[in-house]
């Protein structure tokens, strides 16, 4: 649901009561991960998508549906790759699906906020999908298998621990809600979580998706080139915050990197200094310049972040790969880099480079080779296995 929290904020702004239908859990070759969602409201108008297409129409029948009756559901689509096409899962695979009606805030009688259960619900939602939207780091869980007056029941927890709506039933049962959706919010993930109703880990059974929203991962392009605007565009395109550091002032302009988020004039090893880098950052160093280069990737190898790539010839790899070894990076330390930056395409111009390296970033993130799918044996999706679960286990 959080994946299109800018559209569906939009139409809480607006009072649209609509439906909305989020990828639960996966299982085989499903296109979509979870949280992904598709939307319809009372006019019939969609957003989003829960497939890629394989089961859209049947998923934009079960929102109108959930329109009419104000009850929330979860629906299984697919069968074993063999029986696909008899469902409509063209790809194969198992994708569990739980639609939730929310309808448009209806104030209370005495012109106050609305009060009843559904309007308090639809008000946590509204909330989630505003903190969402605003790239604030928010979890929103929802109880999707339950006591059927549980159902649909949403809670709202920040990083701090606060929170906002309840799940009802037990009074526990919103305290251990807040505790295990926190610690997914942490690690930015979104799955399922099972927890007792009554707040503990046994007794009677709820399933709660757990959805993250967490601020864009960041990108850091150190050196104002020419490959660098090639490779700011294709960071955008990939979802990054995308910041351009060059310790040169002619170059690092708004008017050579209009797409960048951020444009910073210092000396690359001394921005890095000053930044919080979470697991999920990318470091880019597109300076083959020694000056520049040894400082910082001094520094970045040493960071608890996703990727360090840096530019170069092979004789200049070599030759920096000594440097760093001279002011006392191990060789654990150099095995992180990338350097030669990129996969091999046989690229030659900027956009062509550009590419290479987002390549290189998006395999090393999803655990991928690089290798040709065509007459490999290997997943196409590798992280599916690892992030989530059948419908009902703990990812």
């Amino acid at each position: 649901m959080l994946d299109i929290a800018d559209e569906l904020n939009r139409w809480v702004e607006q009072g649209r009561t609509f439906a909305v239908a989020t990828v639960v859990a996966t299982n085989g070759s499903a296109p979509r991960q979870p949280g992904a969602a598709l939307a319809v409201d009372s006019d019939g108008t969609a957003i989003g998508s829960v497939s890629g297409g394989c089961v859209e129409g049947a998923v934009y029948e079960l929102c109108q549906e959930a329109l009419q009756t104000g009850r929330p559901v979860l629906e299984r689509f697919g069968y074993s790759d063999e029986d696909a096409f008899a469902v409509g899962l063209t790809c194969g695979g198992i994708i569990d699906i739980f639609i939730t009606p929310v309808r448009a805030s209806i104030p209370a009688a005495d012109g106050g906020p609305a009060g009843d259960p559904v309007d308090s619900n639809a008000a946590t939602l509204a909330a989630a999908l505003t903190a969402a939207s605003s790239g604030e780091a928010a979890a929103v869980a929802r109880i999707i298998k339950g006591p059927d007056d549980l159902l649909g029941r949403a809670l709202l927890v920040r990083p701090d621990g606060s929170h906002t709506g309840t799940l009802g039933g037990h009074p526990a049962l919103d305290r251990t809600a807040v505790e295990e959706t926190r610690a997914l919010l942490d690690a930015g993930r979104t799955t399922t979580v099972e927890i007792g109703a009554d707040g503990s880990q046994c007794g009677r059974p709820v399933l709660l998706l757990v959805e993250s929203s967490v601020p864009a991962p960041r990108m850091i392009v150190f050196g104002a080139i020419d490959f660098a605007s090639a490779l700011v565009r294709v960071g955008k395109f990939l979802n990054y915050h995308v910041t351009v550091c060059d310790a040169r002032p002619v170059f690092a302009t708004r008017t050579r990197f209009p797409d960048a988020d951020e444009i910073v004039v210092d000396w690359p090893h001394r921005y890095l200094d000053s930044q919080d880098l979470d697991s999920r950052a990318v470091l880019c160093v597109l300076t083959h310049d020694a000056k520049f280069d040894i400082p910082l990737l001094e520094r970045a190898l040493r960071l608890p972040v996703a990727y360090v790539g840096a530019m170069g010839s092979r004789r200049t790899h070599l030759d920096r790969q000594q440097r760093l070894r001279d002011v006392g990076l191990t060789e654990l330390e150099l095995n992180r880099l990338r350097s030669p930056i990129g996969l091999d395409l046989g690229a030659r111009t900027p956009e062509e480079t550009a590419l290479s390296i987002a390549a290189e970033i998006v395999a090393n993130r999803r655990g991928g080779t690089g290798a040709p799918l065509t007459g490999a044996h290997t997943p196409i999706h590798h992280d599916a296995p690892r992030s989530v679960g059948r419908i009902g286990e703990v990812a």
